[in-house]
């Protein structure tokens, strides 16, 4: 990030906001690894016990690198002006409360065939 935030501002943009999304990261890809483990018939049936176990390792990995080695993950908000962003995170909220209801209005999925 120390190599971002000069270019950034050379650039004549402005950074609005700054989010580490380090742990949030850890989580999901220990939720992606889980789903992965609890379809391992499946998985092995597409591929095969080399894959499984391949992509078993590096999604554990990528778990264990985010939650306790120096791997990050950032998002940078910027802009032109200080003033065409807002000065706070609630409007993400309230953009989330909306999807989430638009989402329950909605049918479910289909569940997914692999042949």
């Amino acid at each position: 990030m120390a190599e971002v935030l000069p270019a950034v501002e050379k650039s004549g943009l402005l950074v609005r906001d700054i989010e580490i999304l380090q742990m949030h990261y850890a989580h999901t890809v220990r939720a992606w690894r889980q789903r992965f483990v609890a379809r391992k018939e499946e998985a092995i049936k597409l591929y095969d016990e080399q894959f499984f176990r391949m992509w078993e390792f590096y999604l554990a990995g990528s778990e264990m690198a985010f939650e306790w080695d120096k791997m990050f993950v950032f998002q940078l908000q910027i802009s032109k002006s200080q003033f065409a962003t807002p000065n706070n995170r609630r409007y993400m909220f309230e953009a989330e409360e909306k999807l989430k209801a638009a989402e329950a209005g909605r049918a479910p999925l289909e569940p997914v065939e692999f042949d």
